[in-house]
């Protein structure tokens, strides 16, 4: 076998259909399109999301709910979590941006009560639910709330 006898099996390829080249083609002329009509036109066809005139879906499905835009919203980091910090004594936002449990620094962030502490350390967080705060404390800990959110 050599390179220049290698070609695919017979029937492997197929010539595209070219059309709009002339009488000769067979497809010249309408060019496939049939004799006008919207499907004949430059650019024609139908819009996606066009449904022969019928109301659309997406305007025969209920409008629901209002999202407030000025709302805050929090990075929230459970107390298991905080585990994989190791032997850290004062957790701030800033430590858990470079542990990865939270995407930016400048996020506030909300401690929720689930898992345990297993030792007594400083959280530094801008809300606390009321079981964490309670958790935190049954360990000898402190929850500290930064303000400025």
């Amino acid at each position: 076998m050599k390179l220049h006898t290698l070609a695919p099996s017979a029937g492997a390829k197929k010539n595209r259909k070219r059309i709009g080249r002339g009488p000769g083609s067979g497809h010249g002329k309408t060019a496939t399109k049939g004799h006008k009509g919207l499907l004949a036109r430059s650019g024609g066809g139908k819009r996606p999301g066009f449904e022969g005139g019928q109301m659309p879906l997406i305007r025969r499905m209920p409008k629901y709910g209002f999202l407030y835009p000025f709302r805050t919203e929090y990075a929230v980091v459970n107390l298991k979590s905080l585990a994989t910090l190791g032997t850290v004594e004062q957790i701030t936002p800033h430590v858990l941006a470079e542990a990865g449990l939270i995407k930016r620094k400048t996020q506030p962030v909300k401690i929720l009560g689930a898992g345990d502490l297993a030792r007594p350390v400083t959280i530094q967080a801008h809300k606390f639910s009321k079981s964490a705060v309670d958790k935190i404390q049954a360990a000898g800990g402190r929850a500290e709330v930064i303000s400025g959110v």
